[in-house]
C-alpha cells in the first residue's frame, strides 16, 4: 500500500513522499513554550489551534498515520532585482500553492481511501491545517529542520513546499531524519534583523517574512530600513542554505510559475488601484496581504532605495485615504530627501 501511495504521489508530480505515525511531535512542549514567549506575534490563529498542533489524533479522530509529501519549487536561474526594483520571495512567484498543490492532494487523498478500503477517513493539508507540518516531516524523514527553523531536504534543499494526509489507514513509518546542520551558522549570520536568536529558535516578531506578510499593521521602525528593497518576504536564510547545491526545479510547481513576478517595478505597483491590484495578482500568494499591506511594503523598500524619482509617486501616496499606506509612505519620503540633502 505504502509503495503504491508513493508512486502516485510521484505520478502527481510531488518531489518525494514519506510516511509517519500520527502520534504527537517530540517538539510539541518546545512549541508551546514558543507560543508562551509571544514570539509568534500576531499570529493569533496559532494559538487558538495550539491543542490540535500538537497532536494529529485531535484534528482527524483514529488517524493512526500521516503521509508527507514535499513539492519543490526551486526555479534553477533565480534573477536578481535591477537596480530600483523590488524583491518577492521566491515561492510567492508561483500561482498560489495551496490552489496549485490542492488538487493534486485531493486527487492522491482519493487514491489513499480507495487503497484503505471502506471506513477509512482521510484530511489533507497544505499549510492550512493545525498541524506542525515541519515536525511531522523531520519524523516521516522527508527532511531534517534546520538551524533557521526550516524543513532541508538532502535531496531538494530547502526550496520546496509542506503538505500531508493524515488517514486512519495504519501504513508503516518511514525512518526519521536526522540533522546536518553541523557548524554551518550561514542562516543565522545572514539574517537582517537577527530574527534567528538561537540555532533552531526564530522571533517571528524580528522576521521581514513576517513583517511583510502576516503582519497587518504597522512595521516597526526598527525594521524598516533592514527590509531593503524586499516587498514580499524574505529567502536571505534559504539562499545561503548549501544543501541547496543539489535542489532541482520541482515538477509540480513548474507550470505555476509566475515570470513577470521576477522583477517588482515599485513605482508602477504603487498606482494600482484596487482592481489593477487584484488584475496583477490574483491567483497568487500575495493577493492574500491585499493591497494595502503590499503598498505599505513599497513604501518602505522606496523610502530604503533613496531614489528621488519617487517623491512625487510617494507625495500621492502620503496623502491617501488608507492610513497605513500614508504612514509609510510619508516615512518614506523623510528617508528619500534625507539621501538626497546628504548628496
Amino acid at each position: 500500500m505504502k509503495a503504491a501511495i508513493r508512486q502516485h504521489a510521484l505520478e502527481l508530480g510531488f518531489d518525494d513522499c514519506r510516511f509517519t505515525t500520527s502520534e504527537p511531535p517530540e517538539s510539541a512542549a518546545r512549541f508551546l513554550e514558543w507560543l508562551e514567549g509571544k514570539r509568534h506575534g500576531t499570529m493569533g490563529w496559532m494559538e487558538r489551534n495550539s491543542v490540535k498542533r500538537i497532536d494529529p489524533q485531535s484534528v482527524l479522530g483514529g488517524a493512526r498515520s500521516v503521509i508527507t509529501l514535499a513539492a519543490s519549487y526551486d526555479s534553477g536561474d533565480d534573477a536578481q532585482a535591477r537596480p530600483g526594483q523590488g524583491v518577492i520571495a521566491r515561492y510567492a512567484r508561483y500561482a498560489d500553492y495551496h490552489d496549485a498543490l490542492g488538487q493534486a492532494l485531493g486527487q492522491l487523498t482519493v487514491r489513499v481511501q480507495s487503497l484503505a478500503g471502506e471506513g477509512a477517513r482521510s484530511l489533507w493539508y497544505v499549510d492550512t491545517g493545525p498541524v506542525l507540518e515541519r515536525d511531522l516531516g523531520q519524523r516521516a524523514g522527508l527532511g531534517f529542520i534546520g538551524k533557521h527553523t526550516n524543513l532541508i531536504s538532502r535531496r531538494l534543499g530547502n526550496w520546496f513546499f509542506v503538505s500531508e494526509i493524515l488517514t486512519t489507514a495504519e501504513l508503516d513509518p518511514d525512518e526519521p531524519e536526522r540533522n546536518h546542520c553541523g557548524k554551518c551558522t550561514r542562516c543565522i549570520d545572514v539574517c537582517p534583523t537577527r530574527a534567528i536568536t538561537a540555532p533552531f529558535q526564530l522571533d517571528a516578531r524580528r522576521c521581514i517574512s513576517y513583517l511583510t506578510i502576516e503582519l497587518k499593521g504597522s512595521i516597526p521602525e526598527e525594521y524598516r530600513s533592514a527590509i531593503g528593497n524586499r516587498i514580499y518576504g524574505c529567502d536571505d536564510c534559504l539562499e545561503v542554505c548549501p544543501w541547496n547545491r543539489f535542489a532541482g526545479e520541482g515538477r509540480l510547481m513548474a507550470s505555476h510559475r509566475r515570470d513577470d513576478l521576477g522583477q517588482a517595478d515599485l513605482i508602477g505597483l504603487l498606482a494600482l488601484d484596487d482592481d489593477g491590484f487584484r488584475a496583477k495578482f490574483r491567483g497568487t500568494p500575495m493577493q492574500r496581504t491585499k493591497r494595502r499591506g503590499v503598498l505599505r511594503n513599497v513604501c518602505v523598500a522606496l523610502g530604503n532605495i533613496g531614489d528621488a524619482k519617487a517623491i512625487p509617486p510617494l507625495e500621492r501616496a502620503a496623502a491617501a485615504p488608507e492610513p497605513l499606506i500614508a504612514e509609510h509612505a510619508q516615512w518614506a519620503l523623510g528617508q528619500v530627501m534625507q539621501r538626497s540633502a546628504q548628496n
